[in-house]
């Protein structure tokens, strides 16, 4: 049987500026352990800022998007940009700040947030080709924005701005826990609160643990 390969696409290192680790390495543990190979990706761009996640307070210094995620990666990384629809069978978007400061300009913009082209256009060509999508955390607010025509039912869990930004932008969201995940299986999306909710690790992994199995059962069907 063909190996799955899906997307995992990262936006920095650090839950403040970057891709949530926690969020990123459990999605990597559970699609290995399902035996999925995990396509990790980032955009080559520089981030919107650099926060010590000791203190909280911006650093005066820059970081490429590319190089903090292949902290995670392992050094096993692609760019983005260099990623097509024809190299993914599924797509899936770890959150953390960097979703909506570096992927995004949701943090700053809500609703009328730009998205990076190359993701937005790839996540346009996933959806086109029936293949399922992903999104953890915040990451499913930038969906929302990508897909403002399409009427997608996303999760962010319960926060009432972010709830409020997904309505704006022309989707519908589902209150959810943080072990629960939503599945609009017309458009073949999956999205669960992650540390929207999570008050740690082991809740988090519940929900990412449902929808990494959600997804790959969606691949091919």
């Amino acid at each position: 049987m063909k190996q799955k390969r899906i997307g995992v696409v990262l936006s920095g290192c650090g839950v403040y500026d970057g891709a949530e680790i926690h969020e990123a390495v459990l999605t990597l543990f559970f699609l290995a352990r399902s035996g999925a190979e995990a396509v990790v990706m980032a955009p080559d761009m520089t981030q919107h800022h650099v926060i010590n996640h000791l203190t909280g307070e911006v650093m005066a210094e820059s970081r490429n998007v590319l190089i903090e995620s292949a902290r995670i990666a392992r050094g096993k990384i692609r760019d983005l940009a260099r990623v097509g629809v024809d190299d993914l069978d599924g797509i899936i978007l770890p959150g953390g700040f960097g979703a909506a400061k570096n992927l995004s300009s949701i943090a700053f913009d809500g609703p009328k947030a730009r998205v990076d082209d190359s993701l937005a256009k790839l996540l346009r060509g996933m959806h086109a080709a029936g293949k399922p999508i992903g999104a953890l955390c915040i990451s499913p607010a930038l969906l929302a924005r990508v897909f403002h025509d399409r009427g997608i039912t996303l999760t962010i869990g319960s926060d009432a701005d972010t709830a409020g930004a997904i309505r704006a932008m022309g989707n519908a969201h589902q209150e959810s826990g943080v072990e629960e995940i939503v599945v609009d299986a017309g458009n073949r999306v999956i999205t669960s609160p992650a540390y929207m909710c999570a008050a740690g690790i082991a809740e988090v992994g519940l929900g990412i643990e449902k929808l990494v199995s959600r997804l790959l059962s969606l691949v091919g069907s």
